[in-house]
């Protein structure tokens, strides 16, 4: 025990990172800062589960390249971005279609090489171009670069005997069904290059209401909207039946339409990792489970009253209500990840499959090793499948089933690594949504999350660069870092 009559200017409570980047800002213009975390380690849901050399994320829901925060958040310059083949991979009556290829957005150029990428695919049983070259990188905002991989291509492990690995061809791709025909793709392939170039208080002017209901007003074929746009939606929004606000589904759309989708490398627990590395040490406690708040105290259960002069509850929705009675607890979905391996992986690459004719329990699926192959060891795939809202009793053999479908080969000897079910894995934001829902409640207690802005990573990221600003501020500290800016911030937000 300290003898000042304080311990710390701030005690942020909850070790994720919307308080581990809370706690950066704050501890970089000066004021002491300590971070108690109830579990015995950071990152909350974002954390990765290690299986004989296999990286398992709990929940594993989508970044984007187009999510601001992650080049403007400090702490975060080593993070390593692995991306997905570029657009989707839609499994419609027995067929893979590739759609949503992002190219070049932005400019009239932009627009007609997009059309055409939709509007056309790879001959069936074409083999790939092989690529040579050094790395290329994706730029972020803030400068930064994210790494993808050059020269190597897709590959994957070459079967049971150790054999090197082969470049796998594509898988057999359609033009057509479920995007409809030639006109209707460039329909879409063009709805999906002027959404990248919209300013984003633009979209969040539009009238609000949920999701599914908004699509149908948007002048695309049904068939394009219940074979692309649907599932799509579904697997950023981690919401099946599309309730959210329309207004965060134009976000989501933006983003996708404007960047990569992708993985952290070695995982979701990176990011929060990263965020900790970067604290002075001693500043995060974890196995410190706090019982109340106040706006100069914490109490602990195992190490008694923190003093300090701010209080930042940065845990997840419930816990906060717990803590400060009166807060609203929203809705939240469901998300179960089933992780495979095998050693006969099948051909998709590093694609992002999606079931356009929603015939089983898995939104999508991916070869994640073939993304980032520090999750598996050399000689195995790893295949991560999400099941959201309520999964089946028999989850695994249902899911087992419809990846049969989904990849068209056999799974029976798959093997099954890890079922996580998440019951509140991402809360809803039906609407009408407040983006911006307040961090400070009075002078001295704030709160934090991505239960404030966005449920996303994004959104997590965002409302603590907001509460940040607001505790340097009542502290007279405001001057030591950049004023939380609320347009760039509503520009920020993407699911």
């Amino acid at each position: 025990m300290l003898e000042p009559a304080y311990q710390a200017d701030v005690v942020v409570v909850g070790a994720g990172v919307a308080g581990l980047s809370a706690a950066h800002r704050l501890t970089s213009a000066g004021i002491t800062t300590a971070v108690l975390e109830a579990a015995h380690g950071v990152g909350g849901r974002m954390s990765t589960e290690k299986v004989d050399g296999f990286r398992l994320d709990r929940i594993g829901q989508l970044l984007s390249t187009a999510y601001p925060e992650l080049g403007l958040t400090p702490g975060l310059d080593a993070l390593v971005l692995r991306p997905f083949a570029p657009g989707v991979l839609l499994h419609s009556d027995g067929r893979h279609h590739r759609a949503g290829a992002q190219a070049g957005v932005g400019s009239a150029r932009g627009a007609l090489h997009a059309v055409r990428a939709l509007a056309s695919a790879p001959r069936p049983g074409a083999l790939p171009r092989p690529r040579t070259g050094a790395s290329r990188a994706v730029p972020l905002p803030g400068g930064r670069a994210v790494p993808l991989p050059g020269g190597r291509g897709v590959s994957l492990p070459g079967g049971r005997s150790g054999a090197p690995w082969q470049p796998v061809p594509p898988p057999r791709v359609r033009p057509g069904a479920p995007l409809g025909t030639a006109v209707d793709q460039a329909r879409l392939g063009a709805a999906l290059t002027r959404i990248a170039a919209t300013p984003a208080e633009r979209l969040l002017r539009r009238p609000e209401s949920a999701a599914a209901e908004a699509l149908a007003a948007r002048g695309l074929p049904a068939r394009t909207i219940d074979g692309f746009l649907r599932p799509l939606l579904a697997a950023l929004l981690c919401d099946p039946d599309l309730t959210t606000s329309s207004r965060c589904a134009d976000l989501a759309l933006r983003a996708f339409a404007a960047g990569r989708l992708c993985v952290p490398e070695g995982g979701a627990e990176v990011l929060p990792e990263l965020l900790a590395r970067t604290l002075p040490p001693g500043t995060v406690h974890t196995g410190v489970r706090v019982t109340s708040v106040s706006t100069t105290s914490v109490t602990t259960a195992e190490h008694g009253e923190f003093r300090c002069r701010a209080v930042l509850v940065a845990t997840d929705a419930r816990t906060a209500a717990e803590l400060l009675p009166g807060l609203r607890v929203p809705d939240f979905h469901p998300v179960t990840v089933v992780h495979h391996t095998t050693d006969e992986p099948p051909a998709t690459g590093a694609s992002l499959l999606l079931d356009a004719d929603r015939g089983g329990p898995v939104a999508h699926t991916t070869v994640v090793s073939a993304v980032d192959p520090s999750r598996a060891p050399e000689g195995r795939a790893l295949i991560s499948s999400t099941v959201l809202g309520t999964p089946p009793d028999d989850v695994d053999t249902a899911v087992r089933m419809h990846l049969a479908r989904l990849y068209g080969t056999a799974t029976a000897r798959w093997e099954t690594l890890a079922v996580h079910r998440t019951t509140e894995a991402v809360p809803a934001m039906r609407p009408p949504h407040d983006l911006r829902r307040a961090v400070r409640l009075l002078a001295g207690l704030y709160v934090c999350g991505d239960h404030r802005d966005t449920s996303t990573v994004q959104g997590a990221l965002h409302s603590a660069h907001r509460a940040a600003a607001a505790i340097l501020s009542d502290l007279g500290a405001g001057g030591s870092m950049h004023r939380a800016d609320p347009v760039r911030g509503a520009a920020a937000q993407a699911a």
